[in-house]
């Protein structure tokens, strides 16, 4: 649809409809998303009615790219949540004494995230090979995950045990092991960052988002794109919100902003500037985002600072 192929983008939206439909109707049990298979002519290296750690990763994805919810967002919340429940062992130990993983990454008696477990009582000892393993990459992309549904504590939690198995009088902290060293996997860590900040970018569309999950009343973070990096900064107080955008290095040319803002401001207004002088943009309100689309485009140099200003 960007690109104008309208005939492929209708067929693609139809097949996303009811595959969407039809995950819901058969792999959704109430907790979470299933496998649908025969085991009887697929005995092996299956999970079935198991809660995969990975299950909602192409909706990670898809709030990463601004394109909100795949899936219903209350099924979203509550498989987040039935992971956490079921996977997450604040240690390890009593789970891998009956189920021996195929590989060990995890020490007796440190947490972390099984990549999978059957709640439901029916474990597959012939089930997918890395069931009773844990994966810094795979525990990294739940709890980006679980920021990006509100639940921060629960994904820093995961941060905080990975980074407790790695501390530096353990092991190495820049090698995160899972098929071998340096393995790519543990890569989503920045999944978890962008998460944090709420952070979307859509280059074509000059297009740029923010709905900090951690301190939005005093928030700062750095930030990438396609020509420039760039810091950006949120402050809250006496009914008002300040953002700023500072580009350190290249060059950003944007076309609207996302903020959100806070509950506490029920009629949001809105006013742009650019190294202190006014820009000419027209709000609207999205949920409890306020959009800044401006007149024309606005190109950011090395040194420049856009600021937005909600109250």
């Amino acid at each position: 649809k960007e690109v104008g192929d309208h005939e492929f983008a209708e067929k693609a939206g139809a097949i996303y409809e009811r595959g969407r439909k039809n995950t819901m109707a058969r792999l959704w049990n109430g907790e979470y998303f299933i496998q649908d298979v025969d085991l009887e002519k697929h005995p092996t290296h299956q999970y079935a009615n198991g809660c995969l750690s990975d299950q909602l990763f192409g909706q990670n994805w898809a709030h990463q790219l601004g394109l909100g919810y795949i899936y219903p967002e209350d099924s979203v919340k509550t498989t987040m949540d039935s992971i956490w429940s079921y996977n997450w062992a604040t240690d390890i130990t009593p789970y891998n004494e009956t189920h021996e993983p195929f590989r060990w990454y995890v020490s007796p008696h440190q947490a972390g995230l099984f990549t999978c477990t059957w709640p439901k009582g029916d474990y597959l000892p012939n089930g997918t090979a890395y069931k009773n393993e844990l994966w810094t990459g795979i525990e990294y992309q739940v709890a980006s995950g679980l920021i990006w549904e509100g639940r921060v504590k629960e994904g820093l939690a995961i941060c905080k045990a990975v980074h407790e198995r790695y501390y530096p009088g353990l092991k190495n902290p820049y090698n995160e092991v899972e098929c071998g060293d340096h393995y790519a996997r543990a890569m989503a860590s920045w999944g978890t960052y962008l998460a944090l900040a709420g952070f979307e970018y859509h280059g074509p569309k000059g297009h740029v988002a923010f709905a900090p999950k951690i301190t939005p009343e005093n928030f700062k973070a750095a930030v990438t794109f396609a020509e420039a990096w760039a810091q950006f900064e949120q402050k809250r107080s006496g009914g008002k919100q300040v953002n700023t955008l500072a580009v350190r290095k290249g060059k950003l040319t944007i076309n609207s902003i996302a903020l959100e803002f806070p509950s506490s401001i029920a009629k949001p207004e809105g006013r742009v500037a650019i190294d202190g002088k006014m820009v000419e943009a027209a709000f609207r309100t999205e949920g409890s985002k306020l959009v800044a689309t401006f007149k024309s485009p606005v190109t950011l140099t090395t040194g420049q600072s856009l600021t937005v200003e909600i109250k």
